[in-house]
C-alpha cells in the first residue's frame, strides 16, 4: 500500500520509467513462455509479481496488446495470446519489405556510433555460430532488432517493425530447437549487421531478404510439422 501511495506523487518521468521496466518484464515473461499461451493475467497479480503499481501495469499490457502479445476483453480477463505458425507467415511479408527498407537506410544514415557496435554484433554473432549458443544468440539478435530501428533514422519503419518483434522472437523460441539451424542463422544475422555498418545499401538489403528467406523456411517447417512445440 505504501509503495503505491508514493507512486501518486512522483513526477511523469519516473512512472514512463516504471511502465517501460513493467513492459520489458512481461514482454520477456511472455516471449520465453513463462507467461504461456492462454494464460489468464491480472493487474493486481502481476503488480505484486513484479512489484511495480496497476498504472504502469496496466500502460504495459496496453503496449503488448497492441504488439499482440496479450488480448484485453474489459471488465473480463487478460489473455496471453496463442502461437499460430500460419498467422506467422502474412507477419513475414510485412517483415521482409520493411526490414529491407530499414536494412538500405540504415547502410545510408546509420553513425559512426551505431556502426561500430553493428560490427560488434556481427562479431557477436558469428562466436555464437561457432559455439551453437542459442542463449548468445538470442541477446545478440534482440540487440541488432532494436539498433538497426534506430539506426534506420526513420520512426515509422522503427514503429512498425516493433509492432511485430516480441511475436517474432516468441514464435523462434518455441520451435528454434526442434527446426532451427541456429550456426546458419546467426551467420546471417551477422551478414546483414556488417552490411549496414559497412554503409552498402545493396548488400545490406540482400543480407535481409538471404535472413528473411532463412526464417520463411524454419516458420514453413513448423506449419508442416502442425504448429507442434
Amino acid at each position: 500500500m505504501a509503495l503505491g501511495a508514493a507512486k501518486k506523487s512522483n513526477s511523469s518521468t519516473p512512472s514512463e520509467s516504471l511502465t517501460n521496466k513493467a513492459y520489458k518484464h512481461l514482454e520477456e515473461l511472455i516471449v520465453t513462455l513463462r507467461l504461456a499461451p492462454g494464460a489468464v493475467l491480472s493487474e493486481t497479480m502481476l503488480a505484486e509479481q513484479l512489484q511495480i503499481g496497476r498504472t504502469p501495469i496496466r500502460e504495459a499490457l496496453q503496449r503488448l496488446s497492441r504488439e499482440s502479445l496479450v488480448t484485453i476483453i474489459p471488465r473480463k480477463a487478460i489473455l496471453v495470446t496463442d502461437i499460430n505458425p500460419r498467422k506467422q507467415l502474412l507477419l513475414l511479408e510485412v517483415r521482409r519489405e520493411i526490414e529491407r527498407l530499414m536494412a538500405r537506410s540504415g547502410a545510408r544514415r546509420s553513425t559512426a556510433e551505431e556502426r561500430a557496435e553493428l560490427f560488434e554484433i556481427a562479431e557477436g554473432m558469428d562466436k555464437a555460430a561457432e559455439e551453437d549458443d542459442g542463449i548468445a544468440f538470442m541477446r545478440h539478435d534482440n540487440r541488432l532488432n532494436i539498433l538497426v530501428a534506430e539506426a534506420c533514422h526513420n520512426e515509422y519503419a522503427s514503429r512498425a517493425v516493433g509492432l511485430m518483434h516480441g511475436l517474432s522472437r516468441r514464435f523462434w523460441y518455441v520451435h528454434f530447437k526442434e527446426a532451427a539451424d541456429l550456426p546458419l542463422c546467426a551467420r546471417l544475422h551477422a551478414k546483414l549487421a556488417r552490411g549496414i555498418a559497412e554503409g552498402d545499401e545493396d548488400r545490406a538489403a540482400k543480407a535481409s531478404d538471404a535472413l528473411l528467406d532463412y526464417v520463411e523456411d524454419f516458420t514453413r517447417a513448423t506449419v508442416d510439422m502442425g504448429g507442434r512445440r
